[in-house]
């Protein structure tokens, strides 16, 4: 495929959940997926960063599409509105936060000392209450970062999201997908985002909508990115029965989003939804 898109993947995940999230659906909207893989430890961030100068350099103008899940999609933001002229668009699944690192992020930084007090396999065992999908993701991830898997935890929570600023710089279009019961991942930053961007529009899932298949939210990501690739403005509400659509020109807030979660006393709160991350 000549068409490339590049994304990276969220604190506490891996390249092998973005490409079951969307590798199929990319490849059918004619997009060859090169999945980051995390560079663990404090330089998790940098590393993100570098990885999507060299794919610039790698791909040329065959990079169409950058982006990623929560950490991933608000380095994508950061990166494209520092880097010159962006690709042709953005995918940008589960954004946590806006700005300077605030309650979410407090959650993340939590969950790395209980990764410190507990171990890798203790902090596991304390997801055990988490939604089912979302505990083997995390099973599944945490293990392969080794010993630095606090120290990428703190290095996540310690990053800032995009400023308002930097949002409304970007002037290509943006695809968004966001949980409307993920409290680490707050729906209402998703809709902020989504009016914020000159050309976005927003799709809105449930937990339990991609259980069965991750793919669900991959190509939520690339619906909204037609519909702002064709100016598409539309009510927030998320779907009780597939992706609803949101754009930034109305803000109704029908079934709403939690609001942003903090840790929990047992440390079991902050691995509840999927930031650490599916």
């Amino acid at each position: 495929m000549d068409r490339v898109a590049v994304l990276l993947p969220g604190a506490g995940s891996s390249a092998d959940f973005l490409r079951r999230a969307f590798g199929g659906p990319l490849a059918a909207a004619g997009y060859a997926l090169v999945a980051v893989p995390p560079v663990p430890g404090p330089d998790l961030v940098a590393g993100a960063l570098r990885a999507l100068q060299e794919a610039r350099a790698a791909y040329g103008p065959r990079l169409r599409l950058a982006g990623g899940v929560s950490l991933g999609a608000q380095l994508a933001v950061r990166w494209a509105a520092a880097c010159g002229p962006p690709p042709d668009g953005l995918l940008l699944a589960l954004p946590a936060w806006t700005g300077p690192p605030g309650a979410v992020a407090a959650a993340t930084a939590a969950s790395a000392d209980l990764v410190d007090r507990l171990g890798t396999a203790g902090a596991l065992a304390r997801a055990g209450d988490a939604v089912p999908w979302v505990a083997a993701e995390l099973a599944a991830a945490w293990p392969a970062y080794g010993p630095r898997l606090a120290a990428s935890l703190r290095a996540a929570a310690a990053a800032a999201g995009p400023s308002t600023a930097q949002l409304a710089g970007i002037r290509v279009p943006v695809g968004l997908a966001a949980f409307a019961d993920d409290p680490l991942h707050p729906y209402p930053v998703a809709r902020a985002w989504a009016r914020a961007l000159p050309r976005a529009a927003l799709r809105g899932l449930r937990l339990a909508d991609v259980a069965a298949d991750r793919s669900v939210l991959g190509a939520a990501a690339l619906a909204a990115l037609a519909d702002a690739a064709a100016g598409a403005r539309a009510g927030d509400s998320p779907a009780r029965n597939g992706p609803a659509r949101d754009g930034p020109a109305r803000n109704r807030a029908a079934g709403g989003g939690a609001a942003g979660g903090g840790p929990a006393g047992d440390g079991t709160a902050e691995m509840r939804a999927a930031e650490v991350e599916a």
